[in-house]
């Protein structure tokens, strides 16, 4: 995907074998709206790949269910991610794969927050600012390099 791989030996983790939890017919409401949970959002994130390996962020645990949290009655969704080294060149542009597959699944009033996991990047202040600034996260969106290397690592996502 991206050459000058700084991490040329990732430790690979199994994808877990799960889908979303179907609700019983005899409780769907066609006007109800179901909580969002962190599950749900897990399914929406757990298939993006890395921009450096042929795998997802879900094999090189670099997202994990356990790193999400969601406060649906504020529509706040918190998501914490570890790159697989602590100096990752890519660190930014997994924290915008993120965003941006977000913004594209949940509804429009949530407010997504991402971070990286204390003390697992060299950088971790910059990326968490650069990840969640409008004004760069607009920016990145008219970038078409940008936007191609973003579509490559969601692609797999909307399988």
């Amino acid at each position: 995907m991206v050459s000058g791989i700084i991490n040329q030996n990732p430790t690979v983790y199994v994808k877990k074998n799960r889908l979303s939890r179907p609700r019983p017919p005899d409780l769907i409401d066609e006007y109800a709206v179901e909580p969002i949970d962190k599950l749900e959002i897990f399914d929406h994130i757990r298939d993006i790949m890395d921009p450096e390996h042929p795998y997802s962020l879900e094999q090189l645990n670099v997202v994990t269910e356990d790193s999400i949290e969601v406060d649906d009655k504020r529509s706040h969704v918190r998501l914490t991610f570890t790159p697989t080294v602590e100096h990752c060149a890519m660190a930014r542009h997994i924290g915008l794969c993120l965003r941006i597959k977000l913004l594209r699944s949940l509804p429009s009033h949530y407010n997504v927050d991402i971070r990286i996991a204390p003390g697992t990047h060299v950088n971790e202040a910059a990326v968490n600012k650069r990840v969640n600034d409008k004004e760069r996260i607009a920016a990145s969106l008219e970038n078409s390099h940008v936007m191609y290397m973003v579509d490559e690592c969601l692609a797999p996502s909307y399988a």
